[in-house]
């Protein structure tokens, strides 16, 4: 997604204090920093919360998931066979119990009889072994996770060793994990040879170059490889010895945090609602309760009382993401932001017509952790008592967030400037520390199948707004329009589309299949009258500041009024029919949308998808590299026209299968582009110059593109209700005469596209690559003679 913008000549400058032992001193420094800050993670992770129950239930889950997958029963059983072993007169201890009770200290002892200290020491003994088997199980659980052949195996040809191996990971994670239980199970990303990673890449640019092109290329390569790469590999190989993740610290400030360009477009994505149905047009009823459900969601988060996601049912996928996406804002910096995080946050920050608000989520405005949440009819009472207000904007208010839409360098400047101190200051930090954003919109957007166009200005009103009604800097922002049609603005560092989609699932289930709404469309209950009411934020803006503001807003403008978004829903056939052609959904659009790219523009491309490596410890994601000798094969079978049904077919099923085997490789950890790009980190802070690395981190992503993620938690059965469906999601293009296209196989009988372009491009239009796109699957299911009557 957006992280491919920022890869696209990526660049940074150390200067390295010198070499010892062609050892460089700033490399290992930044080796040794990557192990102080994952260990950091750690501690925040542990760290004792204020008091309350609910923080008491989260320490006492923090114990459990401490010790998972032993268990105060397992201890207890330990216990017991020790101590029935003795009065069997059996020691199982081999002698240690009664060693333990010779060297106990009398003083530390509260009785002294004999029987006292034996059952002492005999419980030292049993925790001991408890805490060496759940050492060992866990260890056995992490080689069992490091077996990937299962992802390999073709549908319905399971091996007997991948038998063996499901029931020995089903066996060692059986009981209730919580959702951090298996992060210390969790494999390491293990590093690719740097001859593995030359020769994928060699093969993935193939394609795209001419012969004498790809000779040159050949030549950088075979260079790096002999000379430059055997050094940079050394220290990436200690650094997965010394930290989590040998990526995702670097991937996270270099290809996000160390961007100076505007968020909104270029890296912030969106999300959109339940398309196809609605139970209330009520706006702040809508809002009430999905705000109540996604602070269920965090303190179920915070309770880790939510499961892991697993991979066909017993593999489970890094959950470290999740860690952030609440009370969580990006703070601008001149040359690279930060991520701040709070451990607590009790409101909301709400924009409407111009005006900032603060509404409490909890009774009572303190923070005593044993309040209650409001009820949903209490927020919608807030959010009405918002709309009601009459008062107008303070002079500079209405435009402020455009800050967080323009450049970075200019909102770091405007922020040390204006807002370090006084009520600036105190009205910042109630934005910044708000569990997240919503928006109180004034337009109305929704999707009418019969409209086409409405789905694209939904989209566009949730990629970018007006320019200042997002606050692009907070890990979301809620958007609730007039017509109660609701959608996500995210920001991108602090986790990945999945993780944001958990949520999201979980809100909007819970709101249609839990809360519900009255017969006039109101939250159900009865407010409490007497709740505070919302709380107006006070600015004091001078007109200095309202010159920067208006800067950012010219800046943001353009870059807004530059995004060309075509979305569109594809009628004919989805997941359903895609299987009767025997390949995988996402390989069967992939390959579409490389036939569908060359017709539009008569050549290929570097094409983008992103792909996750959660299966390993604080994964994010892999590109996979679509474009493939075998894809264009097909494609250039396709418009020639001369070949037979019988050949397409096959040269379909060769590409099918060259992109599943790619994802698969993209998911195990045996990519090419994260390899590359921590190579080419650490040739930068050993002051290496590689002219191979230069160029592959040089070239753009003209095709960018990403699958969205659904149905990840099960709340209700998509066959039941096939109408709940959301539209999927999407982002701005990634290079200025390239297309970014994210897609959605939204159940067995539809696909929802999103795609974005510039207008300022003469090689680009959303919505003829849209047309192609329609085509191009319409071909390829022909080639099989399926029809949507045939599913």
């Amino acid at each position: 997604m957006a992280e491919a913008h920022q890869a696209v000549a990526f660049q940074f400058t150390v200067t390295p204090d010198g070499f010892d032992f062609r050892l460089s001193r700033e490399a290992l420094k930044h080796l040794y920093l990557t192990e102080i800050n994952a260990w950091k993670k750690r501690l925040i992770r542990i760290k004792v919360r204020p008091g309350g129950l609910l923080a008491y239930s989260c320490q006492q889950n923090g114990i459990l998931r401490g010790v998972y997958p032993g268990s105060p029963t397992s201890w207890l059983a330990v216990v017991m066979a020790t101590v029935g072993s003795s009065y069997c007169n059996v020691d199982i201890s081999n002698g240690l119990v009664y060693y333990i009770q010779k060297h106990l200290p009398e003083r530390y002892v509260p009785y002294q009889t004999p029987q006292t200290r034996a059952l002492v020491s005999m419980a030292i003994f049993s925790t001991g072994v408890w805490i060496v088997g759940i050492f060992f199980f866990r260890q056995t659980l992490k080689l069992l996770l490091s077996y990937h052949g299962w992802m390999f195996e073709m549908h319905g040809q399971t091996s007997r060793s991948t038998k063996v191996w499901a029931a020995c990971v089903r066996l060692l994670s059986s009981g209730r994990p919580m959702l951090y239980s298996f992060q210390t199970s969790l494999p390491k990303l293990p590093v690719p040879s740097v001859q593995a990673t030359i020769q994928r890449y060699l093969e993935s640019v193939r394609p795209l170059l001419d012969d004498k092109k790809y000779q040159r290329m050949e030549i950088l390569a075979k260079e790096f490889q002999d000379k430059t790469a055997p050094r940079l590999q050394k220290y990436l190989v200690l650094k997965s010895w010394w930290a989590t993740n040998y990526v995702s610290d670097w991937w996270e400030e270099y290809i996000y945090l160390r961007g100076r360009n505007p968020l909104m477009v270029n890296s912030n994505y969106y999300a959109m609602d339940f398309v196809l149905i609605k139970n209330t047009d009520v706006q702040a009823a809508r809002l009430g309760n999905i705000v109540h459900a996604m602070i269920t969601y965090r303190r179920k988060l915070d309770r880790e009382d939510i499961k892991p996601v697993m991979a066909l049912g017993i593999v489970p996928m890094c959950s470290n993401q999740m860690e952030r996406m609440f009370n969580t804002t990006r703070i601008p910096g001149k040359e690279t932001d930060v991520l701040q995080h709070f451990n607590e946050s009790r409101h909301v920050a709400v924009y409407h017509k111009g005006r900032f608000f603060k509404v409490w989520l909890y009774e009572g405005s303190n923070l005593l952790k044993g309040s209650n949440l409001l009820k949903p009819r209490d927020l919608e009472l807030q959010f009405q008592r918002i709309l009601d207000d009459p008062s107008p904007p303070q002079p500079g208010e209405e435009r402020l967030a455009a800050l967080t839409a323009g450049g970075r360098v200019e909102w770091a400047q405007a922020r040390q400037t204006f807002f370090s101190s006084g009520k600036n200051r105190a009205a910042l930090d109630a934005i910044e520390r708000a569990a997240f954003f919503v928006v109180l919109d004034e337009e109305s957007h929704s999707y009418d199948p019969d409209n086409e166009a409405s789905l694209s200005l939904y989209g566009k009103a949730l990629l970018h707004g007006n320019c200042y009604n997002r606050w692009f800097d907070k890990s979301f922002t809620l958007v609730a329009f007039k017509n109660a049609q609701l959608g996500l603005n995210t920001e991108h560092s602090w986790a990945d589309a999945p993780v944001m989609g958990h949520l999201w699932e979980f809100a909007l289930g819970t709101d249609i299949f839990h809360l519900g709404y009255t017969e006039t469309g109101h939250c159900v209950g009865k407010p409490n009258l007497t709740l505070t009411p919302p709380q107006r934020l006070q600015w004091d803006i001078p007109e200095r500041c309202q010159a920067a503001i208006e800067s950012s807003y010219q800046v943001a403008k353009a870059l807004a009024d530059d995004v060309e978004l075509y979305c569109f829903q594809f009628f004919p056939f989805g997941k359903g029919l895609i299987k009767k052609c025997r390949t995988s959904p996402d390989a069967f659009v992939q390959i579409a949308l490389q036939l569908a790219h060359f017709r539009d523009k008569g050549k290929f491309c570097l094409t983008y998808e992103a792909s996750m490596t959660r299966l390993f410890r604080e994964g994010r994601t892999e590109t996979v590299r679509s474009c493939t000798n075998e894809s264009t094969a097909f494609v250039k079978a396709m418009v020639q026209g001369s070949h037979t049904k019988a050949d397409l077919q096959n040269l379909f099923r060769k590409a099918s299968e060259k992109h599943q085997n790619l994802y698969r490789l993209a998911m195990t950890g045996a990519g090419i582009d994260r390899h590359l790009f921590c190579l080419y980190v650490v040739s930068k802070y050993l002051g290496v110059s590689s002219p191979f690395l230069a160029e592959v981190l040089s070239e753009p992503w003209r095709l960018s593109t990403s699958q969205t993620a659904q149905f990840q938690i099960g709340m209700f059965d998509p066959k039941k209700y096939p109408n709940h469906l959301g539209a999927g999601g999407g982002f701005g293009p990634v290079a200025d005469d390239g297309y970014g296209v994210s897609y959605m196989i939204a159940g067995e009988n539809t696909i929802f596209f999103h795609i974005s372009s510039k207008f300022s491009s003469s090689e680009t239009n959303a919505q003829r690559f849209g047309n192609h796109i329609r085509q191009a699957l319409l071909d390829i299911a022909d080639l099989f003679k399926v029809s949507k009557a045939d599913s």
